[in-house]
């Protein structure tokens, strides 16, 4: 097959002047040449196509691929990650991972968290505040926890999205607001573990490939939040474990339900908090999980379970094949 990568480049923006923070979600050179070495090993041709704005010149000029291996982030509002999924939609090309509804829903907490609640799968009691006057009506307990709606990799997320008061709250959403420029995501705060269950596969083809917990390490014991400063420095900061039987089987069940009710597609990851009687939560769900070969969660769990990184590739690209009309060419 003839198959097309599309992706957002760190460098790139950096280069364009956009910040460190700014730029999280996107992909480095070596996550692209991975994928790229992946599927060229599984005997397929490739084209790296690059970002939405590149994707489209290339559209108009004619180019079309067998299939696209869609990794693309998007820069702009909450449907970003839906740009891509819709072009290729327009053109009748096939892709890896979900469509332009799914992206959508996702990015949005608050809305994805709806749909779990209305599955009947524990999640966090929650509101989205949309302007701070309105947190007098707010009726969750503390401690709570926020975050802006519709970010990524751990961004807007430190040790202050933890507060216990309302006027610490109020300094946080405001903070968030500014700095996001979008609502904010306000949840009952789970104190148990944490873990992280990677997918692959679609409907009623999807499986649990591994669940992994994080472990803040001993000179860490007081920063237990999984933030943006966490993910850029896990190597100092967490150590990350295969868990017991009961605690993979209970999280596995809570990240399946979950994606098969959010609709999510070929592969990705689930993130699970316990509360504070040990019941696996739905914390969101990544249908575009990173796939950096070495430093991505989704990797790092397969290790953990015995699949490297072609034999990951492989198998998200075969569920995309399986389900589209382009599986002989």
């Amino acid at each position: 097959m003839h198959i097309g990568i599309t992706y957002d480049l760190r460098d790139d923006y950096l280069k364009e002047g956009y910040g460190i923070e700014e730029t999280a979600e996107f992909d480095r050179i070596d996550t692209i040449d991975g994928i790229d070495g992946a599927l060229a090993a599984l005997g397929h041709t490739t084209d790296r196509i690059g970002n939405a704005k590149q994707l489209v010149r290339r559209l108009a000029a004619g180019h079309s691929w067998d299939l696209v291996f869609n990794i693309a982030e998007g820069l702009y509002g909450v449907g970003r990650e839906a740009l891509v999924p819709a072009l290729l939609d327009a053109y009748r090309i096939p892709y890896t991972f979900s469509d332009p509804l799914v992206l959508a829903l996702t990015l949005h907490k608050g809305m994805t968290k709806t749909i779990v609640r209305a599955a009947g799968i524990p999640t966090a009691d929650f509101a989205v505040i949309e302007d701070v006057s309105s947190l007098h009506t707010l009726s969750l307990p503390y401690p709570l926890f926020a975050k802006p709606v519709a970010e990524g990799t751990g961004k807007g997320i430190s040790d202050t999205s933890k507060v216990d008061t309302p006027e610490q709250l109020s300094v946080l959403c405001t903070h968030l607001m500014h700095e996001f420029h979008q609502p904010v995501l306000v949840e009952t705060y789970l104190p148990g573990r944490e873990f992280t269950a990677g997918i692959v596969g679609t409907d009623r083809e999807a499986g649990v490939i591994g669940v992994m917990e994080v472990l803040f390490r001993k000179h860490h014991e007081g920063e237990k939040i999984y933030s943006y400063h966490t993910k850029a420095n896990y190597e100092e900061i967490v150590d990350y474990v295969v868990p017991e039987r009961e605690a993979v089987e209970a999280c596995s069940a809570v990240a399946l339900a979950s994606w098969r009710a959010l609709g999510c597609r070929d592969g990705g990851r689930v993130d699970i908090r316990m509360d504070s009687a040990g019941r696996p939560n739905f914390i969101e769900v990544n249908p575009l999980a990173g796939l950096n070969p070495v430093h991505s969660d989704l990797p790092i769990l397969c290790r953990l379970t015995g699949i490297d990184y072609n034999d990951l590739i492989a198998r998200i690209l075969a569920s995309a094949i399986k389900r589209t009309d382009r599986g002989s060419s």
